[in-house]
């Protein structure tokens, strides 16, 4: 039998906020003025990104200076409470840390030359040694799915009872190199992005890091059910059909034990390109049809590529907690060649027992996680 497993405490950062009430307020508002302009990093053209503007701690050890563990050390200042008390609770060989990520500190390693700092599980070891931990940590990179499979892997190290709790985080600094990627791709919006619009022509990339405790509780957010499959269809395009990512919704639903009529809230991937918003909206119409009230934070925070989908599942997280459901922030102009799926414009007060979450990514990655009331 699987046991309850609960995220019992959560932070982030993002380019809305410091902190997770913060952020939160800020989405609630559907404010999209946090997205700035910046013509310096690919030259002669404007893009907007979404950055944080706060002093962070430094790291003195050399192979961990980087800007992506500063937000996580950043995160775990603010959750010293939290995170002391699961080091008093649980032997230091039983707690798990367990981080997504797609950059690491592939930007500094342009300059340091420190194989170190592009190692996809730096910032996993970064936090297992400045804990003075003993037990599993690693870090998991499956494009913009990361998140939510880091929770997956966090469930079944506690399910085999390799860990009694998981530190979970996920993080992704700006950088240089997969901004010049989605350029080549010709997917980086020069506006702010669109999602489900007839108008939408491109994501924005921006920056954040999210921090969750997991451990088995009867307190806390319950993690109900996850979901994951592969398009197996092409390395940067999603199959236009959803099948998988219907599927992967469906084995979430199963897993929770819910109809669909069930969940109050969807989180949509909602990156804003033609391509993704066409996949998504096919798969969330093909489960929901256009019933449950849904919206994507993208238009708000960017695309925080292997963070995106940690920093979603914290605001999902907030969402239970405050039973307040945040607004979609587009130009209200829908793309009626997609069917028609149930964007909630203005923020609204509702009951919520379950949230659903979505995470596309490269490559066909699939994964979606449903949160609910404990």
């Amino acid at each position: 039998m699987q046991n309850r497993i609960c995220i019992t405490g959560y932070d982030a950062i993002c380019n809305l906020g410091n902190n997770i009430d913060e952020i939160f307020e800020h989405a609630l508002c559907g404010k999209n003025s946090f997205l700035t302009p910046d013509e310096s990093i690919i030259k002669g053209e404007t893009f907007y990104f979404g950055k944080i503007n706060c002093k962070l701690p430094d790291i003195l050890n050399i192979n961990y200076n980087l800007r992506s563990n500063r937000l996580l050390l950043y995160l775990i200042n603010r959750m010293d409470k939290k995170i002391n008390e699961i080091l008093n609770k649980y032997p230091q060989n039983k707690i798990g840390v367990v981080a997504a990520t797609t950059n690491s500190g592939i930007e500094e390693y342009e300059k340091s030359k420190i194989k170190k700092h592009f190692e996809i599980g730096n910032p996993a070891e970064f936090i297992h040694n400045h804990l003075r931990l003993k037990g599993f940590y690693e870090s998991v990179s499956t494009a913009c799915s990361s998140g939510v499979k880091a929770f997956s892997t966090a469930r079944k190290l506690i399910n085999n009872e390799i860990c009694d709790a998981v530190i979970v985080a996920g993080v992704d600094s700006l950088a240089k190199l997969p901004i010049f990627g989605f350029h080549s791709l010709e997917v980086l919006s020069h506006q702010k992005s669109n999602p489900f619009s007839k108008n939408r022509n491109g994501i924005n990339i921006g920056e954040a890091a999210a921090l969750f405790v997991v451990e088995k509780n009867d307190s806390g957010i319950l993690i109900k059910g996850i979901g994951e499959t592969s398009d197996a269809y092409h390395a940067a395009t999603p199959d236009p059909k959803g099948y998988e990512a219907a599927r992967a919704i469906k084995m979430a639903l199963d897993e929770a034990n819910l109809e669909p009529d069930a969940v109050d809230y969807i989180n949509l991937h909602g990156t804003g390109t033609k391509s993704n918003d066409l996949m998504e909206a096919n798969a969330v119409y093909n489960i929901f049809g256009s019933c449950v009230e849904a919206s994507s934070t993208k238009p708000l925070t960017g695309h925080c590529l292997g963070a995106a989908a940690s920093l979603e599942t914290a605001l999902c997280c907030h969402t239970i907690k405050f039973n307040k459901i945040l607004p979609h922030v587009y130009d209200g102009e829908y793309d009626f060649e997609l069917p028609k799926i149930n964007l909630i414009t203005k923020s609204a007060d509702k009951k919520i027992d379950n949230v659903l979450s979505n995470a596309f990514g490269f490559g066909g990655t699939n994964a979606v996680i449903i949160l609910g009331r404990n």
